[in-house]
């Protein structure tokens, strides 16, 4: 039901519409004059508010209009006289009233009705301004932001898994956000109130890493004073998310596989086992199946991680990322430096719009933090942007004439030194392919590579990583 306020300065129509309105159900509050008005709008908030257009003294009908209006969340207006013109009808509805309506015998049914379409205009206004509340979030996911066709089917993918209890294996090259993603898995899933216990494998020395995980017993080692729980028992009920998978020792992929099958551990130098109930997330930013091809990697554990596999794109893939995520950052630096959000100028956006971004997310991040810490005023401008994004192609005009300083060979070499270093980091690094991706032979690429860093062309260097 609705809240109404109404104004009328006759004690015996506020009284009759109180009665009227509170039998349906509305919560009614009266006011005999506009001071009354502003009391009322500033100790609460209406839906609908019924005032009279004439009154004795303190104002009239449309300066409840205009007051109701200004408040900070306006309700909708309905109008009544005894005394009905077009030019005053007129005058209300311009003013934002609702509905306008003359006193007569049918006054209260009339009223009614219009109070009734007055509330269905106002919950579809609200039911739309939710739908695009949602609309504006449906590039949000958890932390990540990503309104590409790409990150949408990530975050499908997590929608779908995260209520099963099956492995999940997180692949794409660093700095892509897969530690968010296993982190948007555990928070949709029945642990997300138990522990989420993240462990980089390449961080851990080899000799200390069975420990970490499985925990160890007293004397079980020099050092080794007392019983110490592993990453496992930590995470019960929880999420171990192991990063890095692919940098796990081969003797400790043997002893991992065992705890996923029989969701049991052994502590380093116990001689019993241990249960426990662990959801386990892995990402890699190498390829496994080159690995485990290789002999690094065992075969066996692989198809055991990757049931589930979720590929997160690198931010190349999926360019219209950029400037939402570069907004998303700058938000939250200037919240933490306490200042207000700056904003992209027209040039910083366009050159963050073709950089290639072999860093990927953590590379973007890392570029907005600075521009928040550099940027003087309330814009960021490329000058407190890194040198990789300070040397951009210059803008050229559509229409009009070229620039007074424009050089047709900067603006070619430019462009042609950004392309090398895309190709060079879609291949990543190896000569042959980004040649390949030009659509130049690997005799053409070296010596533009060469001509371009003003070194010789001596054609010795016949390297192709």
């Amino acid at each position: 039901m609705a809240r109404l306020l109404v104004v009328d300065d006759k004690q015996t129509m506020r009284d009759m519409l109180d009665v009227r309105f509170g039998r349906l159900g509305h919560t009614v509050q009266v006011a005999a004059n506009l001071p009354a008005v502003e009391a009322a709008l500033d100790g609460a908030e209406f839906d609908i508010v019924i005032t009279d257009l004439r009154m004795g003294r303190g104002g009239d009908g449309l300066d409840v209009v205009r007051k109701v209006r200004a408040s900070k969340s306006p309700a909708e207006v309905i109008l009544m006289t005894a005394f009905g013109s077009d030019d005053v009808r007129r005058q209300a509805l311009e003013l934002g009233a609702y509905g306008y309506v003359e006193k007569s015998p049918n006054l209260a049914s009339e009223m009614e009705a219009l109070v009734k379409a007055a509330l269905a205009k106002r919950q579809l206004a609200q039911d739309n301004e939710l739908l695009r509340e949602r609309l504006s979030e449906r590039g949000r996911f958890e932390q990540m932001v990503g309104r590409s066709a790409a990150m949408q089917s990530v975050f499908s993918v997590i929608e779908k898994v995260a209520a099963a209890r099956t492995t999940v294996l997180i692949t794409g090259e660093s700095g892509t956000g897969k530690e968010l993603v296993a982190r948007a898995v555990h928070q949709r899933s029945g642990r997300a109130q138990a522990p989420f216990v993240p462990v980089n494998c390449g961080a851990i020395p080899e000799g200390l890493i069975e420990s970490e995980l499985f925990g160890h017993a007293k004397g079980a080692f020099t050092g080794a004073q007392a019983d110490k729980q592993g990453l496992f028992q930590a995470a019960q009920d929880g999420t171990l998310f192991l990063d890095e998978i692919g940098e796990l020792p081969q003797p400790l992929q043997v002893k991992l596989l065992r705890a996923l099958q029989e969701r049991r551990i052994r502590p380093v130098g116990d001689t019993s086992d241990v249960e426990v109930d662990v959801r386990l997330v892995a990402a890699t930013n190498k390829d496994l199946e080159a690995e485990m091809r290789a002999g690094r990697f065992r075969e066996d554990l692989f198809y055991r991680l990757n049931v589930v596999q979720i590929r997160v794109p690198p931010l190349r893939e999926r360019r219209e990322d950029v400037l939402p995520l570069a907004d998303h950052f700058l938000r939250r630096f200037a919240a933490e430096h306490g200042r207000p959000v700056p904003v992209l100028s027209a040039e910083t956006r366009r050159r963050l719009d073709e950089y290639a971004f072999p860093g990927n997310v953590r590379e973007l991040e890392n570029f907005m933090e600075r521009a928040v810490a550099l940027s003087a005023g309330d814009e960021v401008t490329v000058d407190a942007l890194p040198a990789a994004l300070r040397v951009g192609v210059p803008a050229i005009p559509a229409d009009g004439p070229l620039p007074d300083t424009f050089s047709l060979e900067k603006y070619l070499e430019t462009i042609e030194r950004q392309l090398i270093d895309r190709a060079m980091v879609e291949s990543r690094g190896v000569k042959k392919d980004a040649a390949a991706r030009l659509g130049l032979t690997f005799r053409q690429f070296r010596h533009r590579v060469k001509k371009l860093s003003g070194q010789p062309d001596d054609d010795t260097d016949d390297a192709e990583g």
